[in-house]
């Protein structure tokens, strides 16, 4: 059990203003594995106050400094490294040798990356006659999911901190409890008071009395399309500025000169990753009308290779999602699919056999999919691929951008020129080419509303600056 009772600010271990606890509940035993406080606007206008506090002082230290303590945080994630992976193995449902990999080593690799970064970067530059200088921009609310949590923690705090930001952080209340070790990590670090505070509760009290704090000057936001909304709304009422890395509903389109197996096979998996339950999962198949049937042939026999899995017991396959609430949410949308006439090729919404404790759904395809069903349209988040037909090359562009959202895509061919052709035609933030690597210095962020800013590498610590121009 991973009991927490305090929250972490101005460098100080503290109660809460509240008395309210949230349970943080294991996705794959339904069991409570922790708690954490429920926080409260008071306990944010403390971390606001503080980091407020801070900033000059943070602002104001040499880059090399702020890079050495980046440096003592990347090694104190190294250290825990396998107590993060277990602990959010357990929040998330993730295998946990996928969540050594990717949940405990992206963050650790985001933040290893930024001293580099700030020895490279050019924070001054001439312009004719002007001095142009980057300056940190100020407070930073970070609001955070429970998907990726402490990848998607780092993504933010990480650059933010570089660039002289000060910091106050909302993890998700669902998975909450890596958030703690990383708080931990910073406090046995010496970080100065007040540059890096935490605070845990809902969304709809503390993210709410973050992003509309008036002595917050920007908010990083991941998380649904809808709450990015509402982050807005409430950020504009003081102009601050605002980064949302939102919803997607990624197209993968196959082109007809493409490797099936390698294609097919390839885009399950990135369809099915962390159960699905990935912002930039390519979830909708495009395939040429002619190789349906075959591309259905490969789909089933992927999708029914994976195995549902205890996160913790080593084996690889697919965990459970986070939630009942999300169970019933994909189960839901999977039965939408059936009703709105779209093919179910394998899976559908009924409960796993002789899983009977945790939140599991089975890896479920659909073909003969239309661009005006529901499982075409909205963000699902679980393991459920959608395949939609396309008759030309010209077609599968107008179908791969025919959603309000474009955060990721993906393409294959044959001829990698070709690919990239149509990759430049996707109205999306970023592409896999032939099955490309995730790469965690590239930028990542999203067209239309997948959101606006850039997270990841320069792009990213650029997000946590203002421009000024000095006339000389």
């Amino acid at each position: 059990m991973q009991d927490y009772d305090t929250m972490y600010i101005d460098g100080a271990w503290v109660p809460s203003a509240g008395k309210g606890s949230i349970d943080v509940v294991n996705a794959a035993t339904e069991a409570v594995m922790g708690h954490v406080p429920e926080g409260t606007a008071a306990d944010v206008d403390r971390a606001v106050a503080a980091a407020k506090a801070a900033f000059t002082p943070w602002s104001g230290t040499p880059k090399e400094e702020r890079a050495k303590y980046l440096q003592r945080i990347t090694e104190g994630l190294q250290s825990r490294m396998a107590e993060i992976a277990q602990t959010i193995a357990g929040e998330v449902g993730m295998p946990l040798m996928l969540a050594n990999l990717i949940q405990a080593g992206l963050p650790t690799m985001t933040f290893g990356s930024m001293p580099a970064l700030l020895d490279e970067f050019a924070f001054e530059e001439e312009v004719g006659n002007s001095l142009v200088v980057r300056e940190p921009v100020g407070v930073v609310g970070c609001i955070t999911p429970w998907n990726y949590p402490l990848h998607q923690i780092a993504a933010k705090v990480a650059p933010a901190l570089a660039a002289g930001c000060t910091v106050v952080l909302k993890p998700s209340e669902v998975a909450p409890l890596n958030a703690f070790i990383l708080a931990e990590i910073i406090d046995d670090v010496g970080l100065p008071n007040g540059v890096f505070n935490l605070v845990s509760g809902t969304g709809p009290v503390v993210g709410e009395a973050i992003a509309a704090h008036p002595d917050v000057d920007m908010v990083s936001f991941t998380g649904s399309t809808r709450a990015g909304k509402r982050v807005s709304e409430l950020a504009s009422q003081t102009v601050k500025r605002v980064a949302l890395e939102l919803g997607g509903k990624s197209p993968n389109v196959i082109l007809d000169d493409a490797n099936l197996e390698q294609a097919v096979t390839d885009g399950v998996g990135k369809a099915y990753l962390n159960s699905g339950q990935t912002c930039s999962a390519l979830t909708r198949m495009l395939v040429p009308r002619s190789k349906l049937a075959e591309v259905e042939a490969i789909a089933k026999a992927a999708a029914d290779g994976y195995q549902l899995v205890d996160p913790v017991g080593g084996d690889v396959g697919l965990g459970p999602l986070i939630s009942a609430t999300q169970r019933e949410r994909v189960r839901g949308y999977i039965q939408k699919g059936i009703d709105e006439g779209a093919k179910l090729v394998t899976g559908g919404a009924d409960a796993p056999d002789g899983l009977d404790t945790g939140y599991y759904v089975k890896p479920t395809v659909f073909s003969e999919v239309t661009t005006d069903m529901t499982i075409a349209q909205e963000e699902i988040f679980g393991p459920v691929l959608s395949i939609l037909p396309y008759d030309t090359e010209e077609d599968a562009v107008r179908i791969a951008n025919d959603t309000i959202y474009g955060l990721a895509g993906g393409v294959w061919s044959g001829d990698p020129e070709r690919a990239k052709k149509v990759a430049r035609q996707l109205r999306t933030g970023q592409v896999e080419v032939n099955g490309g690597s995730f790469n965690p210095l590239a930028p990542f962020g999203g067209y239309k509303q997948s959101g606006h800013g850039r997270e990841l590498g320069k792009f990213g610590l650029e997000e946590f600056l203002e421009v000024k121009s000095l006339q000389l």
